[in-house]
């Protein structure tokens, strides 16, 4: 009984990662398709392409990292239906995705420093925060990173299951 509500679980609980993930997917392609249309409408309009192509970019750069994480989604909890069983396994998986979240971070930090800086100079003040808070990340990344991999040097090795010698 108790083994196939387990399997009927871990059933739905890959519909509901898959849906999410294809939900994740088509709202990532929308944004992209949402901004091709604004550096379109910006053409056809006369006016300048300048701030429609920066808004543009913003807007791709935040749809990949939507897809990055529909990607994940993906990969990690639909198609190879394992748990997380070692730390080292958890660390890596964690890893991945907070780069994912830098990369974003960072690429929306640098569309903002070009928009601010053909506007006006004041603006550049969030941007500057913005890179000093993806500089947090980082090294708080590199800090959990070391300390993760000292931690995993201490823990014993796990177990394997021993393969049958008939």
């Amino acid at each position: 009984m108790m083994k196939g509500l387990t399997s009927t679980y871990h059933l739905l609980t890959r519909i509901l990662y898959g849906l999410a993930s294809l939900a994740l997917t088509a709202i990532s392609l929308a944004m992209i398709a949402v901004a091709g249309f604004d550096v379109w409408h910006a053409a056809e309009a006369s006016e300048p392409l300048k701030y429609a192509m920066l808004d543009g970019i913003g807007l791709v750069v935040v749809s990949l990292a939507v897809f990055d994480v529909a990607k994940y989604l993906m990969e990690e909890e639909v198609l190879r239906d394992r748990e997380l069983r070692s730390a080292t396994e958890a660390r890596e998986t964690l890893t991945k995705f907070f780069v994912i979240i830098i990369i974003a971070v960072t690429l929306e930090a640098l569309i903002f420093v070009l928009g601010a800086g053909s506007q006006d100079l004041s603006l550049l003040v969030y941007p500057a925060f913005l890179l000093g808070i993806v500089s947090l990340m980082m090294v708080s990344l590199a800090l959990y990173l070391r300390l993760s991999s000292h931690a995993e040097k201490q823990l014993p090795e796990p177990r394997r299951p021993k393969a049958d010698a008939r």
